[in-house]
C-alpha cells in the first residue's frame, strides 16, 4: 500500500485548529463595527417599540402573533389568507442576495449575516477577556492552569449572557414582550418560551463561540452557490501578485531590489476570521469582509507603499491593472445585464407587493352554499336555501354590515326574500379583527322563476353601514330551485 494511501484508523476531517484574528482599524473594520451595532441593535430593541392600533389589537409594533394567526409589522397587518406578502418578501431576499452577490460578491457574508455578526460580537468579547491575537494564542497552547480557567470562565460567562439576550429577544417578537418578560421571571411562561430561549442561548453559545468559520465551511450553502452568481465583472477582493510579487522580508535600512511590494508579513493572514491566506487567490472560504485590506494598507503606509497591494477588484480588469493602468469607472462592473436583470425583477417584485398592499380591502366576504340538501321546500311552497357566510373585519374597530342578494345585474328580485339565522333585519356587527360566522337563508317565494328554476345565478352583497368611506362587496353564488 502506498504511504500517501490513508489507513483504516486514519480520521476523515482534520482537527480544528482555533483561528484568533488580530485586532485591526480601517474604514472596512469600522464599517463592520456600524453595520454590527446598527442590526444588533434593530434585533434587540425591535420587540420593545409599541404601536397603538386601537383598544381591540396589540400595541406591539412588530409581532408575529401565531395564536391568532397574524403578522403585525407596525402599521401592516397580514392575515394567513395573505401570506403571499411574506413570499414575496422572501422572493426579494433571495433575488437582493443574487444582485449584491453578482455585483460585489460575498458582501453580504461579510458584513451582514447572523453568524458573521454574532461572530464578530464574540471575538470582540475574546479580545477584551483575553487579549489579542498573541496573548489568545499563549493561553489556548498553555496547559490549564488558574489563569486560563478564570479568563475562560469570564469568556464563556460573558458568550452565555449573549446568547440567553439572543434567545430571549427572539421569543419577544412571537407575544407581548413586556408581559413575556415578567413571566419568564416569574415562572408562569409557557414551557415552549423557556425550551425555545435554550435552544436559541445554545446554539448561539456555540454557533458564535467555537463553530463560528466552520459554519460559514460546512454548514452554510451559500459558500458553494456562489460561483453561480459572480463572473469575470464581479468587483470582489484579490491579491494583486503582478504587484507583490516575488514578495520577500524587509529589514530596517535594507533596499529590497527585484522585490514585489509583500513584504510577506503575513499582517492579511493574521486578521482574517476565516484563518485563510489572500495571496492564495479566490477560495470558499473567503466572505470578503474587507479586513485584509485594512491590514495590508495599514502596512503598506508603514514602508511608504501605495495602498491597494490587497483590494476590491473585478478579474476583467486584472490585465489593465498588470499595464500599469488604473481602473477608476467601477460603475460599468456593477451597472452590467445580470445585474439589470436582477434588479428589475426584485424592484418589480416590490412595486406589486407595494400596489397589492395599497388595493387590499379592509373586508373578507365568503358565501357557501350548503349542498345537502341543496334546498328546503317550505310547507307553502316557498324554496329555501342555506348558506354559511364568513366576513373578517380587518378594522381596528367593530364595524355594522348590511347584507342583501340580487340578480348579476344588480337589481333586487321582489320574490326573494333574505334573513340571517337567530337574527332580526339584514344587518350583522363583526368585532374589530375578527372572522365572523354567520347561516344565511335565501327564500323564494312560490311558483316564482327562482323556486322553478334548477340553478339561477345571484349575488350575496355586504355593505358597511357608516363610515367616511364605507366598504361594499359581493360573492357570486346560486340558487337551487325545483325544476318544474
Amino acid at each position: 500500500m502506498s504511504s500517501t494511501e490513508p489507513t483504516d484508523d486514519a480520521p476523515l476531517y482534520e482537527a480544528r485548529e482555533p483561528i484568533f484574528p488580530k485586532r485591526i482599524s480601517g474604514k472596512f473594520r469600522s464599517l463592520k463595527w456600524i453595520l454590527m451595532s446598527v442590526m444588533l441593535g434593530i434585533y434587540y430593541i425591535t420587540p420593545w417599540i409599541r404601536w397603538n392600533r386601537g383598544p381591540a389589537l396589540p400595541d406591539q409594533a412588530v409581532l408575529l402573533d401565531l395564536a391568532n394567526r397574524r403578522f403585525f409589522f407596525f402599521g401592516l397587518e397580514i392575515w394567513p389568507h395573505e401570506f403571499y406578502f411574506v413570499a414575496g418578501l422572501l422572493i426579494m431576499a433571495g433575488l437582493g442576495l443574487f444582485l449584491f452577490t453578482s455585483a460585489l460578491g460575498r458582501v453580504w457574508c461579510g458584513y451582514a449575516c447572523p453568524q458573521t455578526v454574532w461572530t464578530d460580537l464574540f471575538i470582540l468579547v475574546e479580545r477584551w477577556v483575553e487579549g489579542d491575537r498573541n496573548n489568545r494564542i499563549r493561553l489556548h497552547r498553555q496547559p490549564w492552569n488558574a489563569e486560563k480557567i478564570r479568563k475562560s470562565l469570564t469568556k464563556w460567562t460573558l458568550w452565555l449572557l449573549i446568547g440567553l439576550a439572543t434567545g430571549g429577544a427572539w421569543v419577544f417578537y412571537f407575544t407581548d414582550a413586556p408581559t413575556l418578560l415578567a413571566n419568564l421571571f416569574t415562572g408562569d411562561a409557557s414551557p415552549i418560551a423557556y425550551t425555545t430561549i435554550a435552544v436559541a442561548t445554545a446554539t448561539t453559545f456555540a454557533f458564535g463561540g467555537f463553530a463560528r468559520e466552520q459554519m460559514c465551511i460546512y454548514a452554510c450553502p451559500w459558500p458553494r452557490i456562489q460561483a453561480a452568481m459572480m463572473d469575470e465583472d464581479t468587483i470582489t477582493i484579490a491579491y494583486r501578485e503582478w504587484r507583490g510579487e516575488p514578495r520577500g522580508k524587509l529589514h530596517k535600512g535594507q533596499v529590497a531590489e527585484g522585490q514585489g511590494d509583500c513584504i510577506d508579513c503575513m499582517a492579511c493572514f493574521n486578521v482574517c476570521p476565516m484563518g485563510i491566506d489572500i495571496r492564495n487567490g479566490q477560495q470558499l472560504e473567503c466572505i470578503t469582509c474587507g479586513l485584509c485590506i485594512d491590514a495590508c494598507n495599514e502596512i503598506m503606509d508603514k514602508i511608504g507603499k501605495p495602498r491597494g497591494l490587497v483590494g476590491y477588484m473585478a478579474l476583467k480588469d486584472e490585465a489593465s491593472e498588470r499595464a500599469g493602468n488604473k481602473v477608476v469607472n467601477i460603475w460599468k462592473h456593477v451597472l452590467r445585464p445580470r445585474t439589470l436583470v436582477y434588479f428589475t425583477l426584485w424592484s418589480g417584485f416590490g412595486i406589486a407587493l407595494v400596489v397589492a398592499l395599497f388595493l387590499r380591502s379592509p373586508l373578507d366576504f365568503n358565501v357557501t352554499p350548503n349542498r345537502d340538501p341543496l334546498y328546503v321546500m317550505q310547507g307553502d311552497g316557498t324554496i329555501r336555501n342555506i348558506y354559511t357566510m364568513r366576513i373578517r373585519n380587518k378594522h381596528g374597530e367593530d364595524v355594522t354590515y348590511r347584507i342583501s342578494a340580487t340578480t348579476p345585474d344588480g337589481e333586487a328580485d321582489p320574490t326573494l326574500t333574505l334573513s340571517l339565522e337567530g337574527q332580526e333585519g339584514d344587518t350583522v356587527t363583526v368585532p374589530a379583527d375578527q372572522l365572523y360566522n354567520q347561516r344565511l337563508y335565501l327564500e323564494a317565494a312560490p311558483r316564482s322563476d327562482l323556486a322553478t328554476t334548477s340553478r339561477t345565478d345571484i349575488d350575496i352583497w355586504v355593505e358597511q353601514v357608516g363610515g367616511e368611506v364605507p366598504v361594499k362587496d359581493s360573492v357570486g353564488t346560486v340558487f337551487n330551485g325545483k325544476e318544474q
